[in-house]
């Protein structure tokens, strides 16, 4: 078969696979005339010879660029990433961390590279504690905080990536960023939305205030948003390499700004002050590991190891859920056995999940076949059991249905912001990348004349300092993370890759996003477009408004409470946002990105054939 019988064999068979018609392809994003034409933004993609989906077209139009002059996936991912922390700062940037998921196509094998944030070498386990009362200090006072900043992660993390399997030197793959920055992008409707969320507190860091409230408001939709001290900085790092950061004039402004948070003047949040020092900047590493592993319907589903608890309760759920037989299920039962599920795996992640230098994590048998028929033999199928459910007994000694262990109790705090990429190339290497600063707009801390906001990832520790907790504080120690980023092979080969953003709500996003796709008859837009709805072993199951509309009536007999989803810090009331990319017969990617969640993503292709 010729290629132009190949690309319209293709593009007749992927239409359908996308549920969509050439009559439902998404409107480009449009700009003021003044302003920079964005590029297309469309929330799938069908086509050849690589691909790149995220949740902004300008980020995802650097990395198709990337691999059009010949780069690879990994090239790819770093420069999106890069991009990323030029549109999406409140989301990511080089301030924060994240996780790395890389299948090699030479090698056939899976790798991943831990890139998480760590606790500074002299941080207490009470750092949260108020000391006059012995309660933890209220959630939105941490959040704005020196106290609540951890190492960074993310430049390393991309440095690693290109020095082990890129192709670019880390200067070339953040230049198209660093341009982007200088230049600007359009403000869209998003962006101004998660300013005006977080006006109240950036106006309170003098630093934050001058870069993204100019003239005292959120940038104005239509408008350009230069950044061009993260330009500067960008090509401060493509000059010197990482050492430009860890250490130096850079890693000495981060310290100070951490220990003294510039509070702008009539501040009236506390501030509190952290232990970041340039010690810690100069002797952070990322860590190499093997990812977690499960088998699904002939699947094989890889993520994200502790200190990430995507890869385990991801893991796990699965497991669960494998007896069960979802395609055989209706709606209503396919349903309430994955809320049940999610439950089961999630009181297991709180019990027994940690930073594993830190905490002896039993991650083969989270993931053993025996445990999640254990578990899941725990789940009725008529009713929703009494939430929280009991953590399981991971021991390598597993009965039909045995019961659970003691109930152990921590509040979830993790931030619902991040941002997820994914990326392939024509050679057949993919990446599947979650990074963060945690809440949406981090510890709100800018670094003066820098361009960057510095995370808050420490709140995803426990605030108090139970000796029982996995992820109570300690020095040097990474907080427990969700983020699950997954590739999944099939017969050895790479079909599915993808993750989201969304707090603890990551781990239940990617399994819902799943178990569409592989087991409820969607195709992979449909799969990340449907509604969702998030049970984290608590009493009430979060939802999205949609979900709860076309499901209550049906979930409810189960016993199932559904309550709006939401964030205090912000005004969504969404689940997630998805990059998922799909492996098509004959050589083709189907690229999948949200259509409406977060203001719609973007999906590409190198050569595309669909939409055109």
């Amino acid at each position: 078969m010729t290629p132009k019988k190949l690309a319209a064999s293709l593009t007749a068979g992927a239409l359908v696979l996308t549920g969509l018609t050439a009559g439902g392809v998404p409107a480009q994003a449009t700009a003021e005339s003044h302003a920079p034409k964005p590029p297309a933004k469309n929330a799938t993609a069908i086509g050849f010879g690589g691909a790149v989906a995220s949740v902004d077209p300008e980020a995802t139009n650097v990395g198709i660029g990337v691999l059009r002059r010949g780069g690879n996936a990994v090239d790819a991912a770093v420069a999106t990433a890069a991009a990323l922390g030029v549109t999406e700062p409140y989301s990511a940037g080089i301030g924060g961390g994240g996780y790395f998921v890389y299948y090699s196509a030479k090698n056939h094998k899976v790798y991943t590279i831990d890139g998480r944030e760590t606790a500074p070498a002299t941080m207490p386990g009470d750092a949260f504690v108020n000391k006059a009362t012995g309660t933890p200090y209220p959630f939105a006072e941490l959040v704005t905080s020196g106290v609540s900043v951890g190492v960074p992660g993310t430049l390393a993390t991309w440095d690693s990536a290109l020095k082990s399997w890129g192709s670019l030197s880390l200067k070339k793959a953040i230049k198209p960023a660093a341009d982007l920055a200088d230049r600007g992008f359009v403000v869209d409707q998003t962006f101004r939305n998660q300013t005006l969320d977080n006006k109240t507190r950036f106006a309170q860091v003098t630093p934050t205030a001058k870069l993204f409230l100019p003239g005292g408001d959120a940038p104005q939709v239509g408008t350009v948003f230069r950044n061009k001290e993260l330009a500067r900085t960008y090509e401060l790092i493509g000059k010197q390499g990482p050492s430009a950061f860890y250490s130096g004039p850079l890693a000495a402004e981060m310290a100070a700004v951490v220990k003294t948070p510039p509070k702008a003047p009539g501040a009236t949040l506390p501030m509190f002050p952290g232990y970041l020092t340039t010690a810690d900047l100069a002797k952070y590493k990322v860590l190499k590991q093997d990812p977690t592993k499960v088998r699904y319907d002939g699947l094989e589903v890889y993520g994200m190891a502790p200190s990430s608890s995507g890869g385990t309760t991801v893991g796990e759920a699965l497991n669960i859920l494998a007896p069960k037989k979802l395609s055989k299920l209706s709606t209503p039962d396919a349903l309430h056995n994955y809320l049940e599920a999610s439950a089961l795996s999630f009181a297991d992640r709180g019990r027994y999940v940690g930073d594993p230098k830190f905490v002896d994590v039993p991650t083969e048998e989270l993931l053993s076949k025996g445990f999640g028929a254990e578990r899941s033999c725990q789940i009725d199928p008529d009713k929703a059991a009494a939430k929280p459910v009991p953590p399981g007994s991971p021991d390598g000694s597993y009965d039909a249905c045995a019961p659970a262990v003691a109930k152990a109790e921590h509040p979830d705090t993790e931030g619902l912001s991040t941002t997820h990429l994914v990326a392939s190339d024509r050679w057949g290497n993919v990446v599947s990348y979650t990074l963060t600063i945690e809440q949406t707009g981090g510890s709100g801390i800018t670094v003066p004349g820098r361009g960057f906001l510095l995370n808050n990832e420490l709140t995803d520790f426990s605030a108090l300092p139970d000796p029982a907790d996995p992820n109570r504080i300690e020095p040097n120690k990474r907080p427990r993370s969700s983020m699950s980023p997954t590739i999944v092979l099939k017969h050895g080969k790479p079909f599915l890759a993808l993750g989201s953003p969304g707090g603890s709500t990551i781990i239940t996003t990617v399994l819902q996003t799943l178990t569409n796709r592989l087991d409820r008859g969607m195709t992979l837009p449909e799969a990340v477009a449907a509604p969702r709805a998030s049970q984290r072993n608590t009493a009430t199951v979060t939802a999205e408004p949609d979900f709860i509309t076309a499901y209550e009536d049906q979930l409810t007999p189960y016993g199932h409470k559904l309550v709006l989803a939401g964030d205090a810090l912000t005004s969504a009331a969404e689940i997630g946002a998805v990059a998922a990319l799909e492996f098509l017969p004959g050589g083709g990617y189907l690229a999948a990105a949200e259509p409406k969640r977060r203001g719609g993503g973007s999906a590409a292709t190198v050569h595309q054939v669909w939409p055109r």
